[in-house]
């Protein structure tokens, strides 16, 4: 009898820019082994990645997936000579590795998927958390940058030409109000450069922790994401949006956001999730930090799915 995706244990790898987490495990309150390991070379940290998983098949047995979900640009079109490579990130040493071949194949050519962070841990929170039961969602994490991922009905993530970019979306910004120019490198006062944990701390001279909820800087930051929303609403058209990462911790942001964002749309979205219930509609994450190492057990597991249905 074959097993069913959900049963079997899967190996999941986190990379991010300053520490992967590796883990196996079946899902939320099912990680049965998990390592934090700082991110180095890509040699080092590979490495370090397979001696975990090398020394977790000795004690609970061989694991049938692997996901990857990792900080990017990165190649997520199996078609194409990338597919699986952290492609032009800016993190030194790390432009153009094949992280998902090496880990694949140190796992010994194990069935695996491959995604942005983002787009994992949206994965993660429309199967498990604040979206469980609805067709669509959105998922940006506001950290030191941000970043955005959608995910369809059918459990997709979006994809497209490269993958989705939505902290780079330009915004209007009022010299007059905020004369901060913007902290983005490539475009100055977009989503990211105005809005991101960097830009606050640019902006402000202080970070985002110690800046105090009446504190100015919030109404405008707002401002700013409920602007961001708005263009996604309408774009996009998402069952619900889920706000994370470190910028979001600050849990005062949530009903400004929604007053704002329902201001914007100004009653065009003839939806009652909008006009009645958008408490409901923009949400935190309920996974909190484990929706990307949870996003890489749900790729593996939809690797195992297509495998079973091809």
């Amino acid at each position: 009898m074959t097993e069913l995706p959900g049963s079997q244990l899967i190996a999941s790898v986190e990379a991010g820019g300053t520490k992967f987490v590796c883990a196996i495990g079946r899902g939320p309150g099912d990680i049965v082994a998990e390592l934090r390991i700082p991110t180095t070379t890509p040699e080092e940290t590979i490495e370090r990645c397979l001696e975990f998983f090398s020394r977790q098949k000795t004690e609970r047995g061989a694991v049938a997936a692997l996901g990857v979900a990792t900080f990017g640009p990165a190649g997520l079109n199996p078609a194409r000579a990338d597919y699986g490579y952290i492609t032009t990130t800016p993190k030194p040493g790390w432009q153009n590795v094949p992280l998902l071949g090496a880990l694949q194949s140190g796992l010994g050519g194990i069935p695996a998927r491959f995604d942005t962070d983002v787009n994992a841990a949206a994965l993660a929170e429309w199967k498990w958390g604040a979206g469980k039961g609805v067709d669509s969602l959105l998922y940006y994490t506001i950290g030191t940058g941000i970043g955005g991922g959608f995910v369809s009905s059918r459990g997709a993530p979006l994809h497209g030409l490269v993958h989705p970019e939505m902290g780079h979306v330009r915004l209007p910004r009022d010299p007059a109000r905020d004369p901060f120019t913007g902290a983005c490198p490539f475009h100055g006062d977009c989503f990211e450069g105005l809005a991101s944990g960097t830009a606050i701390e640019a902006r402000w001279n202080q970070s985002a922790t110690h800046i105090p909820p009446e504190h100015p800087a919030w109404d405008l930051e707002a401002e700013y994401i409920a602007l961001a929303l708005n263009n996604s609403v309408c774009s996009l058209s998402p069952e619900r949006l889920v706000l994370g990462g470190g910028v979001m911790e600050q849990q005062h942001l949530f009903p400004l956001i929604r007053l704002k964002l329902a201001q914007y749309l100004n009653g065009y979205i003839d939806s009652t999730m909008i006009l009645e219930q958008i408490d409901q509609y923009v949400v935190p994450p309920a996974l909190a930090n484990q929706a990307g190492l949870l996003g890489g057990i749900a790729l593996g597991q939809a690797a195992l799915a297509t495998l079973a249905s091809a």
